[in-house]
């Protein structure tokens, strides 16, 4: 897929705000930290689309960004350890669960993980919420280039066997680098396919 055009739309605090579902969506989601606006940014071609801090937590709305005019890439308020109050924290969880569970035009959600942090027990009981919840999600690994090719088979060997005490089948997974661009032709590839395959409901 080759990325014409991205530009913002609107940041919502909740799915009622949001932008009218008429175009496909795929939304980005991870924990605090995982690099999710540098790899928005990747995927786009866009330095600055979605803002980068190294303040966890940074993304406190739903944001609704257009590429090519036909299809939304959805930036999700992350999970972990922001220092928000924990008012804040249940306000987004909220929105985004609302979501996640309710927004028709969602095709699949990328779930993002630090390819250099142990399996944590919030990206796997979220992950089992998708599969309960019957939500589409892929999952990709981040921040690869910081692990040699060994240390990152491992890594994700850890999340496969964790994961396989409860599903038959692992989820499509992706392995990316946003210095040395590893993985952003595969992600917009199965981003391109998933919209091909979709029905005439948009």
């Amino acid at each position: 897929m080759i990325i014409r055009s991205a530009s913002f739309i609107k940041s919502s605090p909740a799915l009622k705000q949001c932008p009218v579902s008429s175009k496909p969506e795929f939304g980005f989601i991870g924990r605090s930290n995982v690099g999710k606006s540098s790899l928005i940014n990747l995927l786009t071609g866009w330095s600055k689309l979605a803002k980068t801090s190294g303040q966890p937590g940074k993304t406190r709305t739903i944001n609704h960004f257009l590429i090519n005019e036909s299809w939304y890439l959805v930036d999700l308020p992350g999970y972990g350890y922001a220092k928000v109050s924990a008012r804040l924290s249940e306000g987004w969880r909220k929105a985004v669960i609302d979501y996640i569970k309710n927004r028709k035009s969602l095709v699949s959600l990328f779930v993002l993980l630090d390819s250099r942090i142990a399996p944590q027990k919030s990206d796997i009981e979220f992950m089992e919420f998708l599969g309960k919840s019957q939500v589409p999600f892929a999952r990709i690994f981040t921040k690869s280039d910081k692990l040699s090719p060994s240390a990152l088979a491992a890594s994700i060997n850890k999340y496969d066997t964790e994961m396989l005490n409860n599903w038959e089948i692992l989820p499509v997974t992706f392995i990316s680098s946003v210095p040395k661009r590893t993985g952003r032709e595969e992600i917009l590839r199965y981003i391109e396919e998933s919209i091909n395959n979709l029905s005439n409901d948009f």
